[in-house]
């Protein structure tokens, strides 16, 4: 019966729409791919400028004309180095008259199966500063058409942003027609469990199967339809300005063709929406770069609909997204609701699923999000020193540019070509070249802001006296970027058999040295560090090279002695589990199969319980001949054959240490082999007073280069009985239910997922979670069963791959890092939930010397800024580390940087400050601190941390510097949340029971919800104010 009235509802509220034309909004736009196949130079001098510039050149020159703006990575480098003073004129306007429209707003379209939290806030709100600034225009609409399917994360940011409503594309083939026929491409999605309607809730419009481009074919000619200006040519324009697949002009020979093509298809589109307005998107990938011939065109033929709208059934404007989803919005119908489901994984027929690049280029995977820690801690560090010393040595311009430029070489690889693994590799290159050239720059940055080490007059080591030159010294900075208090180990390589540490009161710290896993001649060094939040210590190396004796102390210093294994096959399994041996601490003890070599259980030592778990390389032999079968690619994943084991022989190692323990195992494909295909570094922290936490295990990975056309699962095996399923997150934010389903073709790749931070499975008792610090694929093939893909090198002969280059043959060695926990239900949330943001965001480790001489000087400075000799963070010496910055340790500081760009608490003086005339560039606003606080926990996760959350701002900020006024904003600080005015949509069901919201900030206290994410803009009082 429930579903009898539920399609009784639908069926009235279809009956709502009114009779009479087809109205279609005709919205022009070109997809610029910030990369895939093209670097972003290349495509800017081929054609992306002269989109712009031609654009805007015609819209002046009919009122009639609109055009929508998305990627501003694109806009903004026309607009800084193309643009004329009449096209940025001629733009102004054009803003201002709603004809010229900014969608979505972001540096880029970025992904949204493999890119974090953190990375698309930053991308997006990059772009939506640029644009408040220079335009006072803050987005309200999304264009999200090319990513690879769509998660539930985005809705619920874009919902914060401001948005109205929200537009995909990419959805599972079988789901778009099912859609489409139910006529439910239309929806209001609410994408959280835990956040209320209102908060989340954004109407959402799933394109037909044509998506975003304009019909191509054409009944009546050999060439592609409505594309009159053709073909983008590569490197160079044409010089006649005659491209290739140039349409038919539009004729009053040809306009009659042209008009019943478009209205079929307009009529075909129409009968998949319950309202009679259509929108029909014209352009495609690198369209309008001459938009004088495409205008010319389509105005005649659109006249020409017009003209006969009462025989063909149709009318047709030009119209950008705010004037086409208004219609929908004044229709009053009432909407479905889906609610936190996402569209993952993506499919475009039954035997691609586009579930490799979930793992297609894992070093760059690294590198971004190694480059997005690097830079969240760097802001938060430049926030500490502008507001203790505004006026310091270090030159404000000069940190904000470097900052600058890392915060948009990182948003720039969240193109869903980027961060993918999707593009060809000069466009990798590109990227890596510039996320490791910004990486440079800010890591100047991070050396100038933090204190040199004092070798002059201060407390020398305990228990030792200083005499000139006998030793060789070294100081790191190890700073916590995170506003909890934490206690860790951080490993510092050295190239010293031996080494004593002390911290900045001159007391020996706990350490551990031991031979490196790497082939190079260096040794880790563990040092247990116990950091404030946002704090950082200094730390002396002494170093020698005498090396301490195995399996004894130097000091506070402890060198392993380790026990080695020979090369033992998989064995039967009636020979296993014999001969354990275990390596625990209080939370874990491990034991290790001597006659495989092989993990063989884990016990949770808090829970008391044994289960059965086991760890291999397992490989996916890929097909590249297309001529035989489905292939695998950048995109696609297709198993055209179970998984076999990667190695016949591994060796194993144990350090058994007294702050970590190291298990070191190799494994080899043939068993006489001498060269490791693979290794697992795992290491288990001791526990001793005043040691970390020990409820994590800590596993680091090296495979390749891989055999051509095989794809590595790290395959974890385990006695849990779960029916296949599991639980990954979505973009770090939140956990998704992922339950096994079986298809008629390729099953094994169409339940692979993204995991970018988190996976876990579990039974009624425990919980196995995996831990990331890279995006991956993950997947539960048998029931107990977690597969993480962790690398792919492949090779096909399909024409389109080979002729962009996109057959993945990516020889890289790789070294992911998990983090894996084996926990009871109860306690698992605390674990996995603030352990994903510890992995994330771990200690910097700063060299701010070289190992020398005691007394020897040495200049390390950073080109064209003086480094302070002490800031206002820990004093040098023996002084006392200034007050730490720490919230309740439910909540998150997932932001707080200087973004530069000039918001306005008051909106429409911003606005009249820019009609007043443009003038010179304004100067960067450093007054203005953006912060964000995340709250970690879903409704009904944990019975404490799952609470509302109240915390007073400036006192928790007392830390940082005195706090003088907060504003609340949205998520990327463009509107006062007061005003932000969402439309707000019909529902059937209506309205959900609403859960707790935290309310609006009251002075500085503010209460924080589940799952909320509050945006403040902090003002501090500074020297002299």
């Amino acid at each position: 019966m429930k579903g009898l009235a539920f399609l009784t509802a639908f069926l009235w509220c279809s009956s709502a729409a009114q009779d009479g034309p087809i109205r279609a909004f005709v919205v022009p736009h070109s997809h610029m791919d910030v990369g895939w196949v093209y670097t972003v130079k290349e495509s800017m001098h081929a054609y992306a400028a002269n989109v712009y510039s031609s654009v805007t050149e015609e819209l002046s020159r009919d009122a009639r004309r609109r055009f929508i703006a998305v990627e501003q990575e694109f806009f903004r480098l026309w607009w800084e180095t193309a643009a004329t003073d009449t096209h940025q004129r001629q733009v102004r306007q054009l803003v201002k008259e709603g004809r010229l429209e900014f969608v979505l707003g972001g540096q880029v379209m970025h992904d949204e199966a493999v890119t974090d939290l953190d990375d698309q806030i930053l991308q997006l709100t990059e772009g939506h500063g640029f644009l408040y600034e220079t335009f006072g225009v803050r987005p309200r609409f999304s264009w999200h058409v090319d990513p690879f399917g769509a998660s539930a994360t985005t809705p619920v940011l874009f919902a914060l942003a401001g948005f109205h409503a929200h537009l995909i594309s990419r959805v599972d083939y079988d789901l778009k027609d099912s859609l489409q026929r139910d006529k439910r491409l239309q929806f209001v999605w609410r994408g959280s469990p835990s956040l209320r309607d209102q908060q989340q809730e954004i109407f959402t419009h799933v394109m037909d199967q044509f998506s975003y481009c304009s019909p191509s074919h054409l009944a009546f000619s050999n060439s592609s339809g409505f594309y009159w200006n053709g073909v983008v040519v590569f490197p160079d324009p044409p010089a006649d300005s005659v491209y290739p697949n140039m349409s038919l002009p539009v004729t009053e020979a040809t306009v009659q063709a042209y008009a019943q093509t478009m209205v079929d298809n307009i009529k075909l589109r129409g009968a998949w929406f319950r309202t009679d307005h259509v929108l029909w998107p014209w352009g495609c990938d690198k369209q309008f770069y001459n938009a004088s011939i495409q205008f010319s065109n389509m105005d005649p033929l659109m006249d020409y609909i017009n003209h006969h709208s009462q025989e063909l059934g149709v009318t047709v404007q030009y119209a950008t997204l705010r004037e086409y989803f208004h219609a929908v919005h004044q229709s009053g119908l009432s909407w479905d609701v889906r609610g936190n489901e996402d569209f993952l994984p993506y499919s475009t027929e039954p035997n691609q699923a586009w579930t490799g690049f979930y793992a297609s280029r894992n070093v760059l995977k690294g590198l971004a999000r190694g480059a997005s820690s690097l830079l969240r801690a760097a802001e938060a560090l430049f926030v500490r020193y502008r507001v203790s010393l505004p006026d310091g040595p270090v030159a404000n311009d000069w940190a904000l540019a470097r900052l600058r430029a890392l915060r948009w070489a990182v948003s720039e690889v969240q193109h869903h070509d980027g961060i993918t693994g999707t593009e060809a590799p000069r466009v990798e290159q590109m990227y890596q070249q510039h996320l490791h050239q910004a990486a440079r720059g800010v890591e100047e940055v991070v050396a100038a802001l933090l204190p040199l080490p004092h070798r002059g007059p201060g407390p020398a080591p305990h228990g030792q006296e200083r005499g000139p030159n006998e030793a060789t010294e070294q100081h790191v900075i190890v700073y916590n970027p995170l506003a909890w208090n934490i206690t860790t180990v951080v490993n510092v390589t050295v190239t010293f058999p031996m080494a004593t540490v002390f911290d900045d009161e001159g007391r020996p710290a706990a350490a551990q040295i031991q031979r490196s896993a790497q082939p190079a001649l260096t040794y880790d060094l563990f040092v247990a560090v116990t950091l404030g939040g946002l704090q950082h210590r200094k730390y002396l190396l002494r170093l020698s090279r005498t090396p301490c004796g195995p399996g004894s102390s130097c000091g506070a210093t402890y060198a392993p002695a380790g026990v080695r294994f020979e090369a033992r096959g998989p064995g039967p399994a009636q020979e296993t589990g014999r001969r354990l041996l275990p390596v625990l601490n209080d939370c874990h003890t491990l034991m290790f199969d001597q006659d495989t070599n092989l993990l063989h259980s884990i016990t949770d030592r808090l829970g008391n319980r044994t289960v059965l778990v086991s760890q291999e390389f397992w490989e996916y032999r890929a097909n590249g001949d297309v001529g035989a079968g489905p292939i695998s690619d950048n995109y696609v994943f297709t198993a055209v054959a179970p998984a076999v084991r990667a190695h016949r022989a591994v060796r194993m190692e144990i350090l058994p240490g007294r702050v970590v323990t190291e298990v070191r195992q190799t494994f080899y494909r043939e068993e006489g082999d001498a060269d490791a295909a693979f290794s697992i570094t795992t290491r288990v922290p001791a526990s001793f007073a005043g040691g970390p936490p020990c409820g994590v295990l800590e596993q680091r990975y090296s495979l390749g280069p891989l055999e051509l056309n095989t794809e590595v699962v790290l395959r974890t095996a385990t006695a849990l009985r779960t029916n296949r399923t599991l639980v990954t997150d979505g973009n770090g934010y939140q956990m998704m239910r992922r339950e096994h389903r079986d298809f008629p073709n390729n099953t094994v790749a169409r339940n692979f997922y993204p995991m970018v931070r988190a996976a876990y499975i579990e039974d009624d008792r425990s919980r196995l979670v995996l831990l990331s610090e890279r995006a991956h694929g993950v997947s539960s093939q048998a029931s107990g069963q977690l597969e993480v893909m962790l690398h792919r090198r492949l090779w096909n002969n399909l024409p389109w791959n080979r002729g962009y280059n996109l057959t993945l043959n990516d020889s890289s060695l790789v070294q992911p890092v998990l983090w894996l926990a084996l926990s009871s239900l109860a306690a698992s949330p605390r674990l996995h939930q603030r352990g994903a943001v510890e992995l994330q965001n771990r200690p910097l480790v700063v060299a701010i010397d070289q190992p020398q001489k005691r007394g020897e000087s040495q200049s390390n400075e950073p080109p064209n800024a003086e480094r302070p000799r002490s800031g206002r963070g820990e004093a040098s010496g023996g002084g006392v580390p200034v007050r730490p910055v720490v919230l309740p340790p439910n909540l998150h500081l997932l932001s707080l940087s200087i973004p530069g760009w000039n918001y306005s608490s008051q909106h429409a003086r911003h606005l009249l400050h820019l009609d007043s005339g443009p003038g010179l560039r304004p100067q960067p606003d450093y007054e203005r601190v953006l912060m964000r606080i995340m709250h970690l926990f879903e409704e009904g996760e944990d019975p404490e941390f799952s609470k509302p959350v109240s915390v007073d701002l400036k006192e928790v900020l007392l830390g940082v510097g005195e706090v003088r006024a907060v504003e609340e904003r949205s998520l990327t600080g463009t509107w006062d949340v007061q005003e932000l005015d969402r439309w707000t949509w019909n529902t059937h069901p209506g309205p959900a029971d609403e859960g707790p919201c935290g309310p609006p900030l009251e002075g500085f206290n503010v209460t924080i919800a589940p799952k909320e994410i509050r945006t403040f803009f902090v003002h501090f009082r500074t020297s002299g104010l």
